[in-house]
């Protein structure tokens, strides 16, 4: 029966005694090791033998070793390398990755350290290769609109956009940060009788209340302390158009007031100015606030909530739609390749299976952001586990490893592809021993733990609901405050 080919390593540095010591040391692990004294003489064997990963000292006489690291991509531009150095600077560190260095690593030499790094190494090029035949799960060109997902819930939102585009009614859209309410009101807009007319987004939070009238409405000129001169407000300039009032549950009682005068006569007035001017706006508001509390907390009016909330669309949370996360990465990857901010062109498997892993507490703009940041940090065209940010990856290894026979004596079978992880309990005694074996040697104390996590879970069930989530933790709203309270401080 003929044996899998070992890795082969080679070695680059002009002193024979490290050429020895690591040849040594790699070969106890079975790799083939090959050496070479110049950075000239390993570029020869680089083009001759196409070794799975170089060690490569990064001060020789002759070619240097960010000369010969340069040499050597432009043979292969995916080639694993890992740079070696006595001078451990940060130029050093820096130099070393700008010119795509897998690592680098100090002398005097950690065996293990060694061993360690060229397994890492091996492991994200054969990750690598398994990725040659990647093909995105979607066509970007599909999702024009941004919003990205095939899942039951996201079929729904797009059919009530579709709905509502035709018409000119008002539409409330509800949901976590992150999720994609502004992406839904383009969309709205993109499709209406209005899109060739002005959209204008505001972002109601993020202006202090003494200004945002003025930014609204506009103001006459002496109005107030530093208006010195006449100015057009939002919705002047958004005539004929669609306005889109984000995060409205921070608006003020009194520019409610106003905005219910837009909405029932079309009409405004510029802060200071006495005339009456007619506008033709669209309005479409969003908000991650319960406003239907806040109307019966009289912080929010009840009747422009009804005004506003003619129709509703829920953007549901990434960890609803968790199926769509392939797509949604898949869309991140596509819009860097055009952007040429990045060189991934793909993602493997194991990456993309902690991605979709994740609970994914910021949703999309979330998961967006790693995506990015991770891509930048990738030094190949495929983005693998290794460059998720610790974070993200530290995720998978909280969770010590348990042996195959105890988790199967814990009642847990392993799920059927496409099945829920929750599923493969076979009953809720085995997914609680599965837990406690989680649990059971973290530092913090198993039950202060659980109820952390019970508690972050539930709010996130009942959409930061204080009322629902102390209900169904079987907790007073008070009780579960203080409880809040004292997890922040």
């Amino acid at each position: 029966m003929s044996t899998a080919k070992p890795p082969t390593i080679l070695v680059i540095d002009d002193d024979a005694e490290i050429r020895y010591s690591l040849t040594r040391v790699l070969s106890s692990r079975k790799y083939h090791v090959t050496e070479a004294g110049s950075g000239e003489a390993g570029i020869a064997l680089v083009k001759k033998e196409a070794p799975d990963l170089i060690f490569l000292d990064i001060r020789m006489g002759g070619m240097s070793g960010i000369e010969t690291l340069q040499h050597i991509r432009s043979v292969n531009p995916k080639q694993l390398v890992v740079l070696m150095t006595a001078f451990g600077t940060a130029q050093t560190a820096i130099e070393a990755m700008k010119y795509g260095a897998f690592d680098y690593i100090m002398k005097p030499f950690d065996p293990s350290k060694v061993l360690t790094l060229a397994e890492t190494a091996l492991k994200a090029y054969a990750d690598l290769r398994a990725v040659r035949d990647y093909k995105p799960s979607i066509n970007s060109e599909d999702y024009k609109e941004g919003i990205v997902g095939s899942s039951p819930v996201m079929q729904e939102v797009f059919k009530i956009i579709g709905q509502v585009t035709a018409s000119d009614v008002t539409v409330m859209i509800t949901g976590e940060s992150g999720t994609g309410k502004e992406l839904v009101a383009r969309s709205i807009w993109k499709h209406s009788h209005r899109a060739g007319k002005p959209f204008i987004a505001v972002n109601c939070a993020a202006i202090p209340d003494n200004l945002i009238e003025s930014e609204l409405f506009g103001h006459e000129k002496g109005s107030f302390t530093g208006a010195t001169g006449q100015r057009f407000g939002k919705f002047e300039l958004c005539d004929g158009g669609t306005i889109f009032l984000d995060e409205i549950g921070d608006m003020a009682l009194a520019t409610q007031t106003k905005i219910l005068r837009v909405l029932q006569a079309g009409e405004i007035q510029r802060v200071g100015g006495t005339e009456t001017i007619k506008v033709d706006v669209r309005i479409l508001a969003a908000t991650n606030k319960d406003l239907e509390e806040m109307v019966k907390a009289k912080t929010f009016r009840e009747d422009l909530y009804y005004r506003l909330n003619v129709v509703r669309i829920r953007m549901p949370p990434l960890r609803e739609r968790a199926e769509d996360i392939p797509q949604i990465v898949d869309f991140c990857v596509q819009n860097l390749v055009k952007q040429k901010k990045a060189r991934v062109t793909k993602v493997s498997p194991e990456a993309m299976a902690v991605l979709a892993r994740q609970r994914w507490a910021g949703n999309v703009r979330e998961l967006e952001n790693v995506i990015y940041r991770s891509a930048v940090i990738a030094q190949g065209d495929a983005l693998l586990v290794k460059d998720l940010p610790v974070e993200i990856r530290g995720a998978e290894g909280n969770m010590a490893p348990i042996a195959t026979e105890t988790v199967s004596s814990m009642g847990f079978t392993a799920p059927e592809p496409g099945q829920p992880a929750a599923a493969a309990f076979q009953s809720l005694d085995g997914a609680l021993d599965f837990v406690f074996a989680q649990l059971g040697s973290a530092d913090e104390p198993v039950l202060k733990r659980l109820e952390r996590e019970m508690i972050t879970r539930v709010l996130q069930a009942e959409d930061k609901d204080l009322a629902k989530a102390a209900k169904r933790l079987g907790l007073t709203k008070a009780a579960l405050q203080k409880r809040l309270n004292e997890k922040a401080g």
